[in-house]
């Protein structure tokens, strides 16, 4: 399993000397570094281990103006080594580094007491006593303490031995398996062009994949891979990481960007957020103050929305929005720290609820299911997040993002879930889910909207699938739309006929003056033969307008007592089937009918045969050819008994 182990402690503490005399490698490659004696920059180590494990290394710089540097590097260590120097003790960025560890859900590591060589014994028992009173009460209050002298060797070799000891303890930690780089270092190499650092957060990368960078949309080619300088062909989490790039320029990165497969990571400019104030905090942090935000390795300025709180004392925790200028990545769980403006430094953090925020109202019960997420377990934070997203669902990826869960742990969670009913899949090619709730909601609300349609409209015997559509389901996907109406039917909640969906206990009742309509105008259709009248002539010779006869026309249609040609126009059921007739007996004995032989056989004029013709066509009795019609393939049984 690939560890990595940061560093964390006041300047001068002999973090990089130490990391020299472990590993023999010098973490200060700047010009700078080297003049002025201090880390400035962030610098990469490895130490094979007795046992064969190799460890990665991330030394942080301790000054206070460099701590922004400190939290990059410290992001996605698993566990770290804490130097205090015997001369000095506990010192201001010790307590900082400490802070932000935790606040980065870092709960595991080794404290080294360095520079011993620069104290005698009483002094060094008495050091020992005083950061063992410092480390009561925090995650490193029972990790040995190892006195070590980078100068003269003491201690090294029992230092090595309690970091293998390290490594056998920790164990596996469940990550999700989307790959993320977050770049801590950008640079160009000669002969080979962009080259990018990291610790590997999760999943793994191969050569020739196609990554995209967050921030922004560049797309890149993966040209080489690089751990500790040996060339992989591939790399999984937990791994300090060099990607040569094709495709980008030097200029294009910047420590902060996040590199992940193309569609994974969604940016988004608001975060729900739980967060924790720092019991050492000066002061309350205010709702909407401006704060210093790091995650990952990007530090960015960004507003703190306080949602249940008006301010937030030192020590407690709540739920917040942090909002963003400038769109940001991130994954369920993730870890983040807030530094304030002046005096600049650490005041609070804590964990990333959803990287997908939408607006949220203060002291409200819209807050009910960030509590869910701050305090539930996986299947709870998966059915919390269903919810959120309503009737768009989510698809894999995002419930990837939004649950943190690895492919396999998902997939497994969807099939439970899926089995009780809890979710459902509407859409199986892409994967997108939605939850029961939602479900049930648009169901019992398709159901009071087809009631009210009925009342509304009694003559109809239902609504069109294509109003339907228009109306009821016009935001919603239209799979989903296809899988709440099928599942309505197969539950016997609405019922289909043909383009029409009703209630089941609908039925079209009409009055005594509606009845004696309807008979009125099915006897003009009746009684005009093949020659019918049009719509107009009916409405004058009824003395009715149009509102009043749509709905029985409808009805009419409905039954198939009528049968609509075109707008205006249509014919009674016997009459049209007249032709069809007087059409299939011309077929039985010639191969082609035109419209001047449709007169002829009808004795119908050019007003009543044209449109007749294209009626017969969209019946599938006829079929197009030219100016002439053919009879379909498939009507040779209809003209049998009329020859």
């Amino acid at each position: 399993m690939p560890i990595i182990m940061g560093t964390a402690g006041h300047i001068d503490h002999g973090k990089t000397t130490l990391i020299r005399a472990l590993s023999g490698i010098d973490c200060d490659r700047l010009k700078d570094e080297k003049k002025r004696g201090i880390t400035i920059e962030l610098g990469f180590a490895f130490l094979d281990l007795p046992q064969g494990e190799r460890l990665g290394i991330v030394d942080v710089p301790g000054h206070e103006k460099f701590v922004k540097n400190m939290v990059a590097g410290a992001a996605g260590i698993d566990f770290v080594l804490l130097t205090v120097a015997a001369d000095e003790g506990v010192m201001p960025q010790t307590r900082e580094h400490m802070e932000i560890c935790s606040l980065l859900g870092i709960d595991n590591g080794l404290v080294a007491l360095t520079k011993t060589d620069s104290v005698d014994e009483e002094l060094l028992e008495l050091a020992t006593e005083d950061l063992r009173d410092f480390l009561s009460g925090t995650f490193l209050a029972d990790a040995p303490v190892i006195p070590v002298s980078a100068h003269t060797g003491e201690g090294i070799d029992r230092l090595r031995s309690a970091l293998q000891d390290k490594i056998r303890t920790l164990g596996e930690k469940d990550k999700p398996d989307i790959f993320r780089l977050p770049v801590d270092r950008v640079f160009t190499m000669r002969g080979h062009g962009t080259v990018v650092t990291g610790t590997l957060t999760s999943g793994e990368v191969h050569l020739g994949d196609t990554l995209q960078v967050h921030p922004g949309e560049q797309r890149c080619k993966v040209r080489r891979i690089q751990v500790h300088g040996q060339s992989e062909e591939k790399v999984s989490a937990g791994r300090r990481t060099a990607l040569n790039l094709a495709g980008l320029e030097v200029d294009d990165l910047q420590r902060g960007d996040t590199l992940a497969h193309p569609e994974r990571l969604f940016p988004e400019t608001a975060w729900d957020v739980e967060i924790t104030c720092l019991s050492s905090a000066p002061r309350p942090l205010k709702h909407r103050r401006e704060i210093h935000f790091h995650h990952g390795t990007r530090e960015i300025l960004a507003r703190v929305h306080l949602l249940d709180a008006e301010e937030l004392p030192p020590g407690d925790t709540a739920l917040a929005q942090i909002r963003f200028p400038s769109p940001m990545v991130g994954v369920f769980g993730d870890r983040y720290v807030i530094r304030a403006h002046s005096p600049l430094r650490t005041i609070a953090g804590g964990r990333l609820l959803n990287p997908l925020g939408r607006k949220v109202k203060r002291f409200s019960s819209q807050l009910e299911p960030l509590y869910s997420l701050a305090q539930g377990d996986p299947e709870t934070v998966l059915l919390t997040q269903l919810d959120l997203a309503g009737n768009q669902g989510l698809d894999f990826p995002r419930l990837q993002v939004l649950s943190a869960a690895s492919s396999k742990q998902l997939n497994k969670m969807l099939q439970d879930l899926g089995s009780r009913q809890q979710i459902f899949c509407f859409d199986k090619d892409n994967r997108v889910y939605v939850s029961a709730s939602v479900v049930q909601r648009l169901s019992a609300d398709l159901e009071d909207y087809v009631r009210r349609y009925h009342q509304n409209n009694p003559l109809q015997s239902g609504i069109s699938r294509g109003r339907l559509a228009s109306d009821w389901g016009s935001d919603l996907p239209p799979k989903l739309l296809h899988f709440i109406l099928e599942r309505c039917q197969k539950q016997g909640l609405l019922v289909s006929e043909q383009e029409v969906l009703r209630l089941p206990e609908h039925r079209v009742t009409l009055g005594r003056d509606e009845s004696k309509l309807k008979e009125k105008i099915l006897e003009q259709y009746e009684q005009g033969g093949i020659t019918p009248p049009n719509l107009s002539e009916v409405l004058q010779a009824l003395d009715i307008d149009a509102k009043q006869a749509t709905p029985i026309l409808q009805l009419l249609t409905e039954e198939n007592k009528l049968i609509k040609i075109k707008d205006g126009l249509y014919y009674s059921a016997a009459s049209l089937e007249r032709i069809r007739n007087l059409v299939l007996g011309y077929f039985a004995e010639r191969e082609e009918l035109g419209p001047k032989e449709f007169k002829e056989l009808t004795g119908l004029s050019r007003k009543y045969s044209i449109p007749l013709l294209e009626y017969l066509d969209k019946a599938k009795i006829t079929i197009r050819v030219g100016d002439a019609r053919k009879l379909r393939k498939g009507q040779d049984n209809s003209r049998e008994g009329h020859g």
